[in-house]
């Protein structure tokens, strides 16, 4: 017996706090977005739909594959014109263990939701595009991140122009989300480099994300720049990323994959 859609989003999120397919609704998501770059919808997921999520991820933190990344903000080459103390060559950490798509079970609510038109015609209205796609390779679409005690990510700026995360289980301290938004000007390549220095030597004050399981967050940080602050704790912060392409046959570069996975397939 197929269930049909409606009925089985009606059973992964809250549609009566979350009315997704209401054009008001949709709307006032979309004015938050674009006034503040970031949208938090509480309580997006019924506390059955997180549990049954957790008790996946759980089984499957097994398989995560656990790095630990160097890196600049900018997600970018190194300029070895430029000194090693230069916010360009500056490096931070970051460090997690990540499950793919392929591992990910087919039946999970994680999938319904990702795969349900509805749900991808919100996010289209919300994020002002005309329709969005899965990734062309096996290990993208989808990932469960998972962060240990004193694992972190490191401050940095977005490749992709909008990111969408679903909090599963908040760690007992730390797991803080940080941002500070415009800090640079991605369409005219300036870079602020001034500003990452300070912000690299502790000089800003950034704003901080409060979200509990079962959160909703999109978030746009190609110029807004974020870390997650260490874990702190016995207790793994749990996140899932649904990773879409505004253009379809759209695969993660192999050296990303490696990186970030671990394996091409």
């Amino acid at each position: 017996m197929v269930i049909p859609e409606e009925n089985k989003l009606a059973s992964i999120i809250d549609l009566q706090k979350h009315p997704i397919d209401e054009s008001h609704y949709r709307k006032k998501c979309k004015t938050e977005l674009d006034k503040s770059g970031v949208l938090v919808l509480d309580n997006f997921l019924f506390e059955s739909t997180v549990k049954s999520i957790l008790a996946e991820a759980k089984a499957q933190e097994n398989l995560a594959y656990y790095c630990v990344n160097e890196h600049n903000v900018y997600l970018d080459l190194f300029d070895k014109e430029l000194s090693k103390s230069h916010p360009r060559n500056k490096t931070v950490i970051s460090s997690k263990g990540c499950i793919t798509d392929d591992q990910v079970h087919k039946k999970s609510s994680l999938r319904a939701l990702y795969n349900s038109p509805k749900f991808k015609d919100f996010l289209c209205a919300v994020l002002d595009e005309t329709v969005l796609y899965k990734y062309d390779d096996n290990l993208s679409s989808i990932n469960i991140h998972y962060a240990k005690e004193e694992q972190e990510l490191g401050w940095h700026f977005d490749n992709s122009s909008f990111a969408i995360t679903l909090l599963i289980q908040k760690p007992i301290d730390g797991g803080q989300f940080e941002y500070i938004r415009q800090f640079r000007n991605s369409d005219i390549n300036d870079n602020n480099y001034d500003g990452v220095f300070e912000l690299l030597n502790g000089s800003c004050n950034p704003e901080k994300l409060s979200m509990e399981n079962g959160t909703l967050v999109l978030f746009r940080g190609r110029d807004a720049i974020h870390r997650v602050t260490p874990t702190i704790g016995n207790r793994t912060r749990i996140l899932s990323v649904l990773a879409y392409n505004s253009k379809p046959d759209v695969s993660l570069s192999e050296s990303a994959r490696m990186t970030f996975f671990g394996r091409l397939y």
